[in-house]
């Protein structure tokens, strides 16, 4: 009776929202046909066909750039919407066969007053400073790009952006893939006039259709950011960024573009030496390696990535968190292989409640211990309207346990002007054993117009003995303009929906949520803008009890500056069928608990050379009390130099016991240039009574092509006595073959 009473409500659900999708359907039919985003018209530049580029050295004095495209009319998107730019910044595009240049001068009536201290490759602090930045739409879809940013140091980050980078949590999303690394070229240069920067942009770096005459959606933003303004070619509205593609501009006249063979073979060599202690064992090893990476482009829009003894020495080790609730933490995904075009494969909610695709799963354990890949395949990209992402990895046996095959395939057609349907089929074999798992989906994305999207997903997973009870469903409402954010979801995942590979830490659910969010700009009080919002949360379990409710108040503060003031007030719900292990020595008895939740948080200025982060929340917690202080002191020394130091900090007490965690992080960032840089990470966990200290050196030697010296070291502190659990030092090289 149970189980049909499920399938019911799935079913409902999904009929409500079908029926929801066809009436948006015919309305976006009528009203997007009808209404392309002007700016594709109204704001074009031909590019200029060249025999042979510029030399580059950030100058911009070479003959060449004298026939060059031209850009020199930004307006503001801050402080004033629409009013032209306070300085001027002047574009200059060229093209060969094989490459992509631009040229640029941000003129400075104040360059003393520049704000550029980042070096680093793929800083986020780079987005905080004087910066310019690029958007490249190569297929016209209105939805996806390239994004290219630099500054006067000549810094660089790239991203690929996916569904205009929307459709997640504030902040850093997975449809703004900022680990894709990009081959390209930028050298900058400082006067008196403001600074100067050339750019080369490979055309095996991006993807594109193979046309003989080609137009793309293009845009650029320049951050001025000692006026804290933000200017734009193409104009885009406040509350949205420069990855809005379906407001970019058009470069024209694009010719003959030849993407040569678009094959780069990198191989690498790593070398270690390892000490491990457990226990009383203790183990030292010379662990070394070989492994190949291969990317071929099979068209110029479809892309093949072949992996061999795929090593992850590399990687920055995870930031320890706390958890004082019931369900797992999600950390994100650091490896290269699983980073690049990893958009294509997201099918989930828009929070971590429902991803059915979690690349973690494949190659580390649920410790985080690194599980060997033997080899993996991807092949991702596009044929006209059709999005295909393929993923093949297989792990080798480890842990005891035997290895695994993964095999990910996602399709989703473009249909009207922005929208798409599609779908993800998610395996993972045991090989040499019975055991496996397997996850089917449908999804939807309907943009009904710039401010209003729905999307949703309808999921099964099918295992060993399981039969029944193991769907899940998705369906979300979104309204967002310059002044008012809107959302309405409800999601349904059932007792026994069971996916291994993704990220699905709660089951048995019905979540229904209901957020409204204004947004006005009193120009008064050195406010730049305020976020007042509500948000109500409601859990029952499959037989709709109440098991969860949470409500949320908030009122935040965006100064002129670009701090930040935020209050909130959470009032919480929870009912515990079993007993919490909140600790191993701490059990919290089943029962209905109700407790508030107070947050004071105050952010500075993020581009000076001396800035905080302050969080303070005390609350009732379990029939108890709780007290959490988070706070961050940061500085940048010099263009070079920068350390931040993070302490939190969280004090239970409970009617069943009391503790304390503490957490120290301190990383130190020294760059010699924009291609060498060192990083120092220090973490101490008083839970655990565990120092963890990482060092990576990263010399990018030429463009595709790196140096690794990785040391990490892990000791446990107990009762004042040091002990090295685990040491290594790791040499990696490889080395780009091109053609």
């Amino acid at each position: 009776m149970r189980e049909n009473k499920n399938k019911r409500s799935v079913a409902t659900g999904q009929l409500l929202f079908s029926s929801l999708i066809v009436v948006l359907a015919v309305t976006a039919s009528t009203s997007l046909q009808s209404q392309d985003p002007s700016n594709r018209e109204l704001y074009t530049v031909a590019a200029q066909g060249i025999e042979e580029g510029p030399q580059i050295d950030g100058s911009l004095e070479d003959e060449v750039w004298g026939s060059a495209g031209r850009i020199d009319q930004f307006t503001q998107q801050e402080p004033q919407e629409g009013a032209p730019a306070t300085e001027r910044t002047e574009v200059l595009i060229l093209y060969d066969s094989n490459n992509l240049y631009f040229g640029l001068r941000a003129f400075e009536s104040e360059p003393g007053g520049i704000i550029a201290t980042e070096m680093r490759h793929d800083s986020a602090r780079l987005l905080e400073e004087d910066n310019f930045q690029i958007i490249i739409d190569t297929f016209n879809d209105y939805r996806s790009g390239y994004m290219f940013v630099t500054n006067p140091l000549g810094a660089r980050l790239e991203q690929q952006i996916f569904e205009e980078g929307e459709g997640f949590t504030r902040g850093t999303t997975s449809n703004v893939n900022r680990d894709w690394d990009g081959v390209w070229t930028v050298v900058t240069r400082r006067s008196k006039e403001g600074w100067t920067a050339e750019i080369v942009i490979p055309l095996t770096t991006i993807r594109f259709r193979q046309e003989e005459v080609q137009s793309w959606g293009i845009n650029f933003m320049r951050n001025i950011r000692r006026k804290n303004e933000q200017v734009f070619w193409a104009p885009i509205p406040k509350g949205r960024s420069l990855t809005r593609v379906s407001l970019a501009g058009t470069v024209t006249g694009l010719r003959s573009l030849n993407q040569g063979m678009d094959l780069r073979i990198t191989p690498f060599m790593l070398g270690s030496a390892r000490y491990q202690r457990v226990g009383e064992d203790k183990n030292t090893s010379l662990p070394s390696d070989v492994g190949l990476d291969i990317k071929y482009g099979v068209t110029s829009a479809l892309n093949l990535d072949l992996t061999v003894n795929t090593d992850f020495a590399q990687v920055e080790v995870d930031e320890q968190q706390v958890n004082l609730t019931r369900f797992s933490l999600f950390f994100p995904e650091k490896r290269d292989f699983f980073l690049e075009n990893a958009g294509q494969f997201n099918v989930g909610t828009r929070r971590q409640e429902a991803q059915l695709f979690f690349s973690r799963r494949i190659g580390l354990s649920s410790t985080g211990q690194p599980i060997p890949i033997l080899a993996g395949a991807r092949l991702s990209g596009r044929v006209n309207r059709h999005n295909i992402a393929l993923m093949n990895i297989q792990t080798k046996d480890a842990f005891e346990q035997n290895g695994d095959n993964f095999l990910v395939a996602r399709y989703s057609r473009e249909i009207l002007s922005r929208s798409k349907v599609g779908g993800i089929f998610i395996d993972k074999q045991e090989l040499d054993g019975a055991d496996y798992n397997r996850t089917m989906a449908l999804d939807t994305t309907f943009v009904v117009s710039n401010n209003l999207t729905v999307n949703g997903f309808l999921a099964k997973t099918s295992s060993p003995e399981i039969t029944d009870s193991d769907l899940a469903f998705h369906g979300r409402a979104a309204y967002r303009d310059s002044s008012w954010n809107v959302h309405a979801s409800y999601l349904d995942i059932q007792d026994r929906f069971n996916a291994e590979v993704g990220f699905v830490p709660r089951t048995g659910i019905r979540t229904k949520q209901v957020h409204i969010e204004y947004n006005p700009r009193p120009e008064r009080f050195y406010i730049r803008v305020m976020e007042p919002m509500i948000n109500i949360t409601y859990t029952t379990d499959q037989n709709n009890r109440l098991v969860t409710r949470r409500v949320h108040h908030m009122v935040g503060f965006r100064l002129e500056d670009g701090s930040y003031i935020n209050v909130f007030y959470n009032s919480h719900l929870e009912v515990l069928d079993n007993p919490f292990a909140i600790r191993r020595d701490l059990i919290i008895p089943p029962g209905t608990y109700t407790f508030g939740e107070w947050v004071f948080q105050y952010d500075s200025d993020p581009s000076r050379w001396l800035y905080t982060k302050f969080r303070y929340s005390p609350q009732t917690f379990f029939d108890g009390f709780r007290k959490d202080i988070d706070t961050t002191l940061g500085i940048r020394a010099t263009s070079r130099l920068s350390a931040e130091l993070r302490y939190r900090r969280n004090d239970v007490e409970l009617p069943w016991g009391d503790f304390k965690v503490n957490l120290g992080t301190l990383r130190l960032d020294y760059s010699l240039s924009p291609q060498m840089t060192l990083r120092t990470l220090l973490q101490y966990n008083s839970e655990l009574h565990e120092l963890n200290s990482s060092i990576r050196f990263h010399f990018i030697y030429r463009s595709g092509s790196d140096l690794y010296l990785v040391y990490n070291d892990l000791r446990r502190d107990l009762l004042g006595l040091e002990e090295v659990r685990d040491r290594q030092l790791a040499l990696k090289w490889n080395y780009m073959f091109s053609r």
